[in-house]
Parts: C-alpha cells; sequence; structure tokens
C-alpha cells in the first residue's frame, strides 16, 4: 500500500525468473502481439471492404474478432511492460479494470456465438424467412445484447471487490484473471452468489442454446440432399470448433484459479499463457482458412491474380 497516493499495488507471482533472457521473451510475445493483431484485424477489414460479407453471419465473425483484438490490447502491452520490468506490479484498481476488460470480452464470445447459431438456423432450416428475421435491426439488438449484457455483469462484480478487504497483495498470475479472488481476506457472499448467476446467464446458458440450436441443425441437414449438408458443415463446423476451443479455455482458466500454491511457477506460466494466445490465433485461422468466402478474398489479398 503507497500510503501517500493512497493505491495499492499487486505483485505478479506467475512469472518465472527472466532476468537472463528477457530481451528474448519480449521479441517473441511482441511478434505473437503484431501477428495476433495483424491477423484479426486483416479479416476484419475484408469483412468491412466487400459488400458480399455484409451479412449478418460475417458481421458477426468480425465483432468475434475485433473482441480477440482488443482482448489481446489489454493483456499483451502490460506483459510486455513486465518483461523489461525489475518488479511485475500493477495497482489493484488497474487490475480490477484488466479482470472487467478480460472477462467481458470472453463471456461476449458466448452470446457472439449464439448468435452466430442462430443465423445458422434460420438460415438452413428457415431459409425462405431468413431475410425477414435476419434484419440488420436483429443483428444490431444481438450485437447490443452480446457487448452490454456481459459488461453489466462483470461491472457488478468489478465493483463489489473494489469493496472488498485485502489480505494478500501477489496474485499467481500474469494477468489479472479470476485469482484476485485470492487476494480477498473474505469472498463476499453476495459477490459469490452473483457471481455464479452471472456464470449460468453469460456461458452456461448460451452453451445450452447453441448446443440445442446446432442439434436442430443436424437433425435438419441429416435429412436433407447432400448439397444442404456440406453448405452447413461448412458454415457449422468453424463456429463448432471455436466454441469447443475457447470453452475448454474457459474451464482450464478457472481450474487454473484454483490451483494449489506449490504448482510449479514454469508449468503455470506455460498454461496460462495458452489463454493469451493460442485463442487469439485460433479464430483468425479457422475463419481465415475455413470459411469458403472469406478465403477467397484472403488469396486475392495476398496472391493477387497476374494480369
Amino acid at each position: 500500500m503507497d500510503d501517500e497516493l493512497n493505491v495499492t499495488y499487486i505483485t505478479f507471482d506467475g512469472h518465472v525468473e527472466i532476468n537472463k533472457y528477457r530481451y528474448v521473451y519480449f521479441f517473441i510475445l511482441f511478434t505473437l502481439y503484431i501477428l495476433i493483431t495483424c491477423s484479426n484485424s486483416i479479416i476484419i477489414y475484408l469483412i468491412l471492404i466487400h459488400k458480399n460479407l455484409h451479412e449478418p453471419m460475417y458481421i458477426f465473425i468480425a465483432a468475434l474478432l475485433l473482441n480477440v483484438v482488443l482482448y489481446a490490447t489489454t493483456i499483451y502491452p502490460k506483459l510486455l511492460i513486465d518483461f523489461l520490468s525489475e518488479k511485475q506490479i500493477i495497482s489493484y484498481s488497474a487490475c480490477l479494470f484488466q479482470f472487467f476488460i478480460i472477462y467481458s470480452l470472453g463471456c461476449s464470445e458466448f452470446f457472439l456465438l449464439a448468435a452466430m447459431a442462430y443465423d445458422r438456423y434460420v438460415a438452413i432450416c428457415k431459409p425462405l424467412q431468413y431475410p425477414t428475421i435476419m434484419r440488420k435491426s436483429t443483428v444490431s439488438i444481438f450485437l447490443v445484447i452480446a457487448w452490454l449484457v456481459p459488461a453489466s455483469n462483470i461491472a457488478v462484480q468489478a465493483i463489489g471487490m473494489a469493496k472488498s478487504k485485502l489480505c494478500s497483495f501477489h496474485l499467481k498470475s500474469i494477468f489479472c484473471n479470476n485469482t484476485i479472488y485470492t487476494l480477498q481476506c473474505v469472498r463476499s457472499r453476495l459477490v459469490t452468489v452473483f457471481g455464479i448467476v452471472s456464470y449460468l446467464d453469460l456461458v452456461v446458458f448460451p452453451i445450452l442454446f447453441i448446443v440445442f440450436t446446432y442439434t436442430k441443425i443436424f437433425i435438419v441437414t441429416y435429412r436433407s440432399c447432400k448439397e444442404i449438408k456440406k453448405k452447413a458443415a461448412e458454415t457449422c463446423l468453424p463456429h463448432m470448433l471455436v466454441l469447443v476451443t475457447f470453452s475448454c479455455l474457459g474451464v482450464y482458466d478457472v481450474i487454473m484459479a484454483r490451483m494449489e500454491t506449490d504448482f510449479p511457477k514454469t508449468a503455470r506460466l506455460i498454461m496460462t499463457l495458452q489463454v493469451a494466445f493460442y485463442h487469439p490465433l485460433f479464430n483468425p485461422f479457422i475463419y481465415g482458412l475455413k470459411m469458403k468466402e472469406i478465403s477467397k478474398h484472403l488469396k486475392r489479398l495476398f496472391c493477387p491474380p497476374v494480369s
């Protein structure tokens, strides 16, 4: 605690000894950050400039990739500073803000994937009604809900944690994930109950909706012709892959927050970094290569036809 400035500082204990190779780690992380930002931004750019990509499915993909860019920007600049610093510290208020952004964007991804699932359901199961159901206003409402609902829920938790008394100032992580709860002397019952309710609303229910929706899609396509099956596979499989990997990382993040303190620090660092760079790189790879129309524009961008 800095009495003069009345600022509480948190020390990150998740880093390994980095003095010897700090510039190597810095270069690797900086390269990853540039790669994540550029790969996601290029696909967003292609969706924005090409009119044939101005469809609900691609708009939701652009929103998803925008979340990834914001997520990486919330984590990587602080990590880069830490790898060049003798001490890895952050103010508690900044830590709560990082926590808020990370989990708001994370939960928003489940809502966007749910919106994509509904879009595919209407397109495949009710193709004649698609233009009247998936209008611009409908897409806008889905986007507002996907960003506003998670942000509101996580904000309540962050405010509740801001008022909690701290008994520890050492965070066993490399950024402010849900290990922040271990800093509190006594976890507020209200925050705990609200956290469980938020977990159901923001994670469990969207996943159940997605599973139910894709089950309906698979039942319909199973009874349909080969062409419809192929179309469903091309558009639904990337979403399912992203959902499975992101859900696994979400479970993984919860488990890591409750690991014992004697868990090897190096292993903890490596595993936590999976959350930081695996998924942000996985999204553009899946949507860039597996979505046919986006893949076409990528090939034209990087391999223009010879006149």
